[in-house]
C-alpha cells in the first residue's frame, strides 16, 4: 500500500512499477531529516568541508588524477585545521537507509568535487559508483543499526567520530555535538532550508489502486500529512522529522486529500 523513502524515486523505480502494473503512484514529501557527523562533547572542533568526507573515508581516493587505495590515516592529512586525530569513524551497516544516504550525500558529493569523478560518472556511472561508494575497512567501523549504541561509543572512544540521524543528537546534545561541514551546522532550520549539506528529504508513495479497497488508506495518509501528525511541533516532530516550510507542508496535504498521481521523474 505505501513505500517509505528517503530519497525521490528514480526513473527506472517508476518505469519497473510501471512493467509491474502500478500505474498510478501518489507521491507525498512528508519531511527532512539530517545525518550528522558527531563526536563526544570534549573533542574538538573539526571545521570539515565537504572534499574531506571522500578523503577520510573512501575506499579509494583520488590522488594525481587517479584512484588509489585511501593512505590517510590522520585526519591532519586530510585538510589544514582539522585535528591531529585518527581517522575512526563508527556509522551504520550497508543495509541501512542511513549509510545509503550518507553514502550519497556526503561521499558521493564529495568526490564529484574532482574533476576527474565527474568525468568518470558521465563516462560510466556504475564505474563511479564502484570506486567511490565504498567506505574504507579501517577507519571506518560498521555499528549496527542502533544509532544509540553509536552516541555510546563516542562517549567511551576519545578522539573516534559518529555518523547518525539529526534526532538523537537531539537526543543527546548533553554527551555529544556535531561536526559543520562547510561552515553549516546541522539544525531543524539549516535541514529544512537545505543549506545544510546532509539534509535529505522523507517521502511516501502510496499505490493508488490500493486506495477505497484497503481499509483506511485514504485516512491514515490524510492523517499523516495532517497538521497535528507532519506539522510544525506535530508529534511526529518529537519522533525526530524535521518539519516541511508551510506552503511545501499545504501542498502536500492537497495532493494527499486529492491522490494525486506523479509524473515520471526527471
Amino acid at each position: 500500500d505505501i513505500a517509505n523513502a528517503s530519497r525521490p524515486m528514480t526513473q527506472q523505480e517508476f518505469d519497473t512499477c510501471r512493467a509491474n502494473g502500478v500505474n498510478d503512484i501518489v507521491e507525498l514529501k512528508v519531511g527532512y531529516d539530517g545525518i550528522v557527523i558527531a563526536a563526544d562533547r570534549g573533542a574538538p572542533d573539526y571545521q570539515f568541508r565537504l572534499p574531506h568526507l571522500y578523503l577520510a573515508l573512501g575506499a579509494n581516493v583520488l590522488r594525481g588524477g587517479k584512484f588509489v587505495p585511501n593512505p590517510y590515516t590522520n585526519w591532519n592529512e586530510i585538510g589544514p585545521g582539522l585535528p591531529n586525530n585518527r581517522i575512526l569513524v563508527y556509522g551504520p551497516p550497508p543495509t541501512s537507509g542511513t549509510r545509503d544516504a550518507f553514502v550519497e550525500l556526503g561521499i558521493e558529493a564529495s568526490a564529484l568535487t574532482y574533476p576527474t569523478a565527474r568525468a568518470l560518472r558521465e563516462r560510466d556511472s556504475d564505474e563511479f559508483k564502484q570506486m567511490t561508494h565504498p567506505l574504507r575497512r579501517e577507519g571506518w567501523i560498521d555499528s549496527g543499526e542502533n544509532d544509540n549504541a553509536i552516541v555510546q561509543t563516542l562517549t567511551k572512544t576519545p578522539g573516534s567520530l559518529g555518523v547518525f540521524g539529526y534526532s538523537f543528537l537531539e537526543e543527546n546534545g548533553d554527551k555529544v555535538k556535531a561536526m559543520p561541514i562547510d561552515g553549516v551546522a546541522p539544525t531543524v532550520a539549516t535541514i529544512a532550508e537545505g543549506t545544510y549539506p546532509l539534509s535529505r528529504s522523507i517521502f511516501i508513495y502510496v499505490k493508488k489502486a490500493h486506495v477505497g479497497v484497503t481499509l483506511g488508506l485514504q485516512e491514515f495518509v490524510t492523517e499523516f500529512t495532517s497538521d497535528a501528525a507532519a506539522g510544525r511541533g506535530g508529534y511526529l516532530q518529537s519522533r525526530g522529522l524535521i518539519p516541511l516550510l508551510p506552503p511545501e507542508h499545504e501542498a502536500v496535504k492537497a495532493a494527499a486529500r486529492a491522490m494525486t498521481s506523479m509524473s515520471r521523474p526527471d
